[in-house]
């Protein structure tokens, strides 16, 4: 079939095209080109700026729609969701537009409203609400014409945040590895080819409804998730108070820790939907593998916590 990936040249993006290359799809990219242009040389591009004027794409159509585009406004969704001529529209949405990720979390809770008036450049601290703003425009314009994918935390190759790549290059490196808060507590993520590959069954299905998306199938905790990363490494569990306490700041310095109750449902996400939907995971212990060779590789290496911190810390424990 002929999809059109609005995006598809970064982290999630990169392996959406994969998977649907795989496939054996007819692919057209659209983007500005700025990022990773050396990227699918094979595959047809439409360079747009997808929040200004999408003339380029007049007098075309395509059987499906993936649409990756994480900080657009709901009025650029809803230009593009009215402009693209499409079977099937599949939309990237996120798991923060719940209203209350205290508790355990499924698509019928209650979510965030959209800002009223709309801003008039992209918020990062309205990105629940701008993405619920977006979802009810494409499910306005193309009702069961669309999916909506609210996915949870990605990880994986080409991570362009450093959120889970942190533990498989720590743990890697051996000796006393602090661990935070408790071994119990759940923990959830979704490699982004499983993400990507789910987004392309979607479409290739034209399967309509709201899907929370991430994983994995089963239940698993912080302590389980770091020993099937590295069996045997030398965890050393520092509680949530004692980390707080030491100014060591949550999920971004110190990836997967999210202290206290505020949050706790992002890691209790109920899956059910996207499962009957057919979604498929991989080994947790071949995405860390993956994703320690493409660090290695890339050479890169986030702000996260650093070696002399954590040994501070450990000298403390």
């Amino acid at each position: 079939m002929r999809i059109v990936v609005l995006g598809g040249t970064k982290f999630l993006g990169r392996a959406a095209v994969g998977a649907a290359r795989a496939a054996g799809h007819e692919l057209t990219l659209v983007n500005r080109g700025q990022t990773s242009p050396e990227l699918f040389p094979e595959i047809e591009q439409i360079h747009v700026d997808l929040r200004g004027g999408l003339e380029a794409l007049a007098g075309r159509s395509w059987d499906a729609a993936i649409d990756l585009d994480p900080t657009q406004l709901p009025r650029h969704t809803r230009r593009r969701a009215e402009a693209l001529e499409v079977g099937h529209y599949v939309f990237v949405s996120t798991i923060s537009v719940y209203a209350d990720p205290s508790v355990p979390i499924d698509e019928s809770s209650p979510v965030l409203e959209p800002p009223d008036p709309e801003p008039e450049e992209f918020d990062p601290e309205l990105y629940g609400g701008l993405k619920i703003g977006s979802e009810r425009a494409i499910l306005d314009i193309l009702g069961d014409r669309a999916a909506i994918v609210r996915a949870g935390l990605i990880v994986g190759p080409n991570d362009p945040t450093d959120r889970f790549t942190y533990w498989p290059r720590r743990l890697a490196e051996g000796g006393r590895v602090l661990a935070p808060g408790s071994p119990s507590r759940p923990v959830q993520l979704i490699d982004a080819r499983d993400l990507g590959a789910f987004l392309v069954r979607l479409a290739e299905n034209r399967i309509p409804g709201v899907f929370n998306a991430t994983g994995p199938a089963e239940p698993l905790t912080l302590g389980a998730a770091l020993e099937l990363i590295a069996p045997g490494a030398d965890l050393v569990w520092v509680e949530d108070e004692t980390l707080l306490a030491a100014g060591v700041g949550p999920w971004m310095e110190l990836p997967l820790w999210l202290p206290g109750d505020e949050d706790a449902g992002l890691m209790q996400v109920d899956i059910s939907h996207a499962l009957a939907a057919g979604i498929g995971f991989r080994p947790l212990e071949e995405t860390a593998r993956d994703t320690l060779a493409w660090s290695r590789a890339a050479g890169v290496q986030r702000p996260t916590l650093s070696r002399e911190r954590e040994r501070e810390l450990l000298a403390g424990a």
